[in-house]
């Protein structure tokens, strides 16, 4: 539970109809099972205590009372556990019949949640025999204790930050004003449903979109727990079809007709900096609630969940491939835009040979046949000087003829030489200055074209450049529109990929896949034996990582010692401790100290739920001070 990941237990025992006896002994095997791998949150199905198939059995008093000693023995077995319980029974109130789930911790009672919304259509007809619960919470006697009763009751955790749970039962679920509503606006993160849902051709697929959908607009951790093996079938099939779902997401789904415990770590670090981020969430229910808090013993949770080393890259081919095609259509219809906008016909690209330039031609190729605009009209300019390879030179060349572009080749070496000399510069030096003194006439170089072509200058930096400050400042940090702006670096990747594989022409398709075997390098130093010397991940560190720690740090909000310990568990067998460590500072240290260079970005358009514009997504001062970020770093060892 330590950084806000908490295990949570969806359990579907099999059970007898009609009697509780067995069906408690069950429960309480299967409790201790879960509570043994480390669940804090276990949930049982609706009506389980008995069986949600008893039909008019429901109405006699010796099931009901049976049901309620079982109770009792249940919450006995979870004292000394640490874990909040959820058993769904029968209950009797003031003569009238109620569906509840009983929220159980370390031999107590905390509460009694009825269900809001009694089906009474198709196959179901629980109005015959329950109650619709009563939503403000009222004092309720049982076995000797006053516990409150209500679907409004929340259980906040005092031990663990931002965890609240809230309860909701099966059709409520399915319904247009679901307590959940009211229970995560009133601050619950997780909520746990406890259902009896039959199984009909296709009802899982729906089951599945709902439960997914109301976990994404609550923005909450949501625990499905259904009937399974057991059950009457004289007339229906169920088949403990659990889900354990994180805003949108689907994070763990028992296979049907195992009755096997599902088990899921939600992240309500993650869920709390989602809400954080939503300034529409928030708004707080008129109704009254009762909170009732329990402790959990606060210690490191074996985490089940697999955080991909590539968040920004979909694992499925087919999901990838289609990623690939939208986001090359954000960046196209981006730039289309700004062409109809200025009702200019000319553009102008630096292209080295690398992949970013790369990417930068192929969207612009793209926007102009949008625009019906001849491809003529792209002026790619190849700029060699000291550190430019044959590799890369021809691979510029071939891909601006074969993409039918104009090539021009400005060779810019003696202009560098002059301005070397001009400022006084060691040319056998090769610090910062000699570096950035070829970045920035290739960019001055580029704007000039642009004036003598009356065109645009296409930025062909990529966002996980930006996040480190990797441009030169006025140099390629700077252009009239940047298609690139928005995507990292580990998808610049597989965007030329997917675009080599779907490319009718061979010539295209073969220079595309040189470049994407070209190591990624700015180029700015001397080549060594005509091999590129100067390789970018050498100096500022794997781009995969990067992207990585980006992701986690802006999307997800997680502290650096969280981002680390993801980070062990998804480059496992890759990259070792001390190598994770080494870049997780040099990433904060230079995503603080460079934030100026994101303060005065180019127009370039949004592709995914991470951006760093400054118009937009990312309002950061320039000069915000690093200390909590880069302490608790250093702290990692």
């Amino acid at each position: 539970m330590k950084q806000g990941f908490i295990k949570v237990a969806a359990v579907t025992p099999k059970i007898k109809v009609a009697d509780p006896v067995y069906n408690g002994g069950a429960i309480c095997e299967r409790l201790e099972e879960a509570w043994r791998k480390g669940a804090k949150i276990i949930v049982f199905p609706e009506l389980c205590v008995t069986g949600y198939t008893c039909g008019d059995l429901f109405l006699q008093e010796l099931l009901l009372q049976e049901a309620a000693d079982q109770l009792s023995r249940i919450a006995e077995r979870t004292r000394g556990k640490d874990a909040l319980v959820m058993v769904g029974l029968p209950l009797e109130r003031e003569g009238r019949l109620y569906n509840v789930a009983a929220v159980l911790w370390n031999g107590e009672i905390l509460g009694m949640i009825p269900k809001a919304n009694i089906p009474s259509y198709a196959e179901f007809y629980e109005g015959r025999h329950f109650t619709e619960g009563n939503a403000e919470p009222v004092p309720f006697s049982f076995m000797g204790k006053t516990i409150p009763f209500g679907t409004n009751i929340l259980f906040p955790c005092e031990t663990v930050h931002g965890l609240t749970v809230g309860c909701e039962i099966c059709e409520d679920l399915w319904v247009a004003d679901a307590p959940a509503v009211n229970h995560a606006l009133k601050g619950a993160t997780v909520i746990a449903n406890l259902s009896a849902s039959n199984e009909t051709i296709g009802k899982d697929e729906y089951r599945e979109l709902l439960v997914k959908s109301v976990s994404a607009r609550l923005i909450c951790g949501y625990i499905y727990t259904s009937a399974g093996e057991g059950e009457s079938t004289q007339d229906l099939v169920f088949g403990g079809h659990d889900l354990i779902a994180e805003n949108g997401t689907v994070l763990a789904r028992v296979k049907k007709f195992t009755c096997e415990t599902l088990y899921g770590d939600i992240d309500v670090g993650k869920l709390l900096a989602d809400r954080r981020r939503m300034g529409t969430f928030g708004r707080e229910p008129e109704a009254p609630y009762v909170k009732v808090p329990f402790r959990l013993e606060v210690a490191e949770t074996e985490l089940g969940r697999c955080f991909a080393p590539m968040p920004f890259v979909p694992g499925d081919e087919e999901k990838r491939r289609a990623r690939c095609e939208e986001i090359l259509s954000i960046q196209s219809m981006g730039l289309k835009k700004r062409y109809e906008h200025t009702g200019l016909t000319r553009a102008v690209l630096g292209i080295s040979g690398g992949l970013d330039s790369t990417l930068a031609l192929l969207v612009t190729a793209r926007a102009f046949d949008m625009l019906g605009i001849d491809r003529k009209g792209i002026i790619a300019v190849t700029m060699p000087c000291f550190g430019t390879t044959d590799r890369t030179y021809e691979n510029a060349c071939l891909l601006a003829r074969t993409l039918g572009t104009t090539l021009e080749e400005v060779d810019i070496k003696e202009a560098v030489k002059v301005h070397f000399q001009d400022i006084g510069q060691d040319s056998s030096s090769h610090d910062v200055t000699y570096e950035n003194g070829q970045a920035r006439e290739r960019t001055q170089v580029l704007m000039d074209i642009a004036n003598q072509k009356n065109g645009l200058v296409i930025g062909t930096g990529d966002m996980s450049e930006l996040a480190l400050g990797w441009a030169t400042y006025n140099g390629d940090h700077m252009s009239m529109y940047g298609v690139n702006a928005g995507v990292p670096k580990t998808l610049v990747r597989h965007l030329v990929k997917y675009y080599a594989d779907i490319c009718d022409d061979k010539a295209l398709s073969d220079v595309l896949e040189d470049v994407l075997d070209t190591p990624v390098s700015p180029e700015l130093l001397p080549p060594v034996d005509g091999v590129i010397s100067q390789k970018t991940e050498d100096l500022v560190g794997p781009y995969e990582l990067h992207d990585f720690f980006l992701y986690y740090m802006l999307r997800c909000g997680y502290p650096p010692a969280k981002v680390y310990r993801v980070a062990k568990l998804a480059f496992k067998g890759q990259y070792d401790e001390a190598t994770i460590r080494k870049w997780l500072k040099i990433f904060y240290r230079r995503f603080f100290s460079q934030q100026f260079k994101r303060s005065c970005l180019p127009d370039g358009p949004k592709v995914g739920s991470v951006a760093l514009s400054p118009r937009g997504d990312l309002r950061m001062p320039s000069d915000a001070c690093a200390r909590l970020w880069m302490d608790e770093a250093e702290k990692l060892g």
